[in-house]
């Protein structure tokens, strides 16, 4: 008898074809790094809805764009209208695009790039998941850690109000938990400092870590 093609892996039910195998590239991964002239990494923004995440993401991302630095956002939202427009709220949806996600951040990485994903990805088990697709050195959650109640203050979509009412189910904070990080890379409060400050913050993190350079401030100019 001839055996199947399809073999189930990681005692899950997920079938894979074993004559998928990873393609060699004529371009290295150390090579696309040197062309960028930074590290690469994956900025991991978690936190409520309304604390800041993509502001936050964006300010980061257009400071490092003024630094000459190779980046891209990766929003909630935005993924949603596209490769995760498949996926609910549940809980089983929220792992699903969590782990979806942290296949394509992968994939920056290995160009080179700075990517930055803000979701709010509640739950820690899914954020380690993530940490651990990627080389050791590489992902770094940054924790927008904004108070629930400013959150709902704030509040752009009224989400938080539709949620109190149960119009929306499985929203986090409210019917749905948000485990937050308990030793995040980056912590930022975002309560009483402006969107720019809290970038700054994130921008000398990576300093600190060794993604970008000070030269690169140097040679681009001071933000």
């Amino acid at each position: 008898m001839n055996k199947s093609p399809y073999e189930v892996i990681d005692d899950e039910d997920v079938i894979a074809s074993s004559d998928v195998v990873w393609h060699k590239h004529a371009v290295s991964h150390a090579e696309r790094v040197d062309a960028k002239g930074h590290r690469p990494c994956v900025l991991w923004f978690t936190g409520l809805s309304g604390s800041g995440k993509s502001t936050i993401a964006n300010a980061v991302d257009a400071q490092l764009h003024a630094l000459g630095a190779h980046t891209y956002v990766l929003d909630g939202d935005n993924v949603r209208h596209g490769l995760n427009g498949d996926l609910g709220f549940s809980d089983i949806d929220r792992v699903e695009n969590i782990r979806r996600i942290g296949e394509v951040s992968n994939l920056f990485v290995d160009a080179g790039l700075i990517v930055l994903t803000a979701f709010i990805s509640p739950f820690q088990s899914d954020r380690h998941q993530a940490r651990e697709k990627l080389p050791e050195g590489t992902f770094f959650e940054v924790f927008i850690d904004t108070p629930l109640s400013v959150c709902e203050s704030r509040d752009p979509k009224e989400l938080y109000k539709k949620a109190r009412k149960g119009e929306i189910k499985h929203f986090t904070g409210i019917d749905s938990a948000y485990e937050a990080p308990e030793l995040p890379d980056i912590h930022i409060k975002t309560a009483s400092r402006s969107v720019e400050a809290c970038a700054r913050d994130v921008i000398s993190a990576l300093m600190d870590k060794g993604i970008i350079s000070t030269s690169m401030e140097k040679n681009n100019g001071a933000l």
